[in-house]
């Protein structure tokens, strides 16, 4: 990724060397504008959502941090003497999380990695970077190459259906929209603005719908406060 195109890994690398950052802007077609918190993405272990201190609470063996941001995650597991490597397509975030003492980090897309790992973490929505349900297939052939025998996705996602809701409780969709979870983004940071991208909300009947038609199960391991769970998802070895 250009770091000219990059402004989330901006902004953490602002936040971790002043404590400060502008506003992290983001912007979809079908939203009002909104803002991320930069804040957020350095929050320590008490600073965590419940469902995300349950997953950290889950994990076991050679473990990915997808998407790792500033590495909050990663930085609980190393604490912990967990064998943790974090990954991002963010240059930026990558250094910050070197500087905050992640060791083992890659800047690399997720969809191009091969080796195995027996826990593979996805928080903060980070499934949603599949983009859209027609791509889950190709996501869960993916997992067929990166998950060790045995081994374990922990995602989060949310359920927006409540989006849609009318004051009387009603809810309607777009008549023009594929899936109601299926959101594009743009960001921008100060001066840097980042490309458009597609991004997935997943409710977990569906999410466990098309893990069954890929030869995976979905368990909810817990429900937050809004809208969102926690979910972890295995290989079914009785149809293999």
């Amino acid at each position: 990724m250009d770091i000219k195109k990059d402004p989330m890994g901006r902004a953490i690398a602002d936040y971790h060397r002043t404590g400060k950052a502008g506003r992290l802007r983001v912007f979809s077609p079908m939203f009002e504008e909104d803002e991320i918190p930069v804040q957020t993405l350095f929050r320590n272990y008490q600073e965590m959502p419940e469902t995300e201190q349950k997953a950290l609470g889950m994990v076991n063996g050679k473990t990915l941090d997808v998407g790792a941001g500033s590495g909050c995650h990663s930085l609980v597991l190393q604490q912990r003497g967990v064998d943790v490597t974090a990954v991002d397509i963010s240059p930026l975030s990558v250094e910050t999380m070197r500087k905050r003492g992640v060791k083992n980090v890659l800047e690399q897309d997720f969809f191009a990695l091969d080796e195995p790992y027996d826990t593979i973490l996805m928080l903060m929505n980070g499934i949603g970077i599949v983009g859209t349900l027609e791509r889950m297939p190709d996501f869960f052939r993916h997992l067929d190459r990166i998950l060790a025998p045995g081994g374990q996705l922990l995602c989060d996602s949310s359920d927006i259906s409540y989006v849609f809701e009318d004051e009387d409780g009603n809810i309607e969709y777009p008549e023009d929209m594929a899936y109601y979870g299926e959101l594009n983004y743009t960001m921008q940071y100060k001066n840097i603005m980042g490309a458009a991208f597609d991004w997935l909300y997943v409710d977990a009947d569906t999410l466990a719908r098309i893990a069954a038609e890929n030869g995976y199960i979905v368990e909810v391991i817990a429900e937050g406060e809004h809208y969102d769970y926690l979910a972890r998802i295995t290989k079914n070895i009785e149809n293999n």
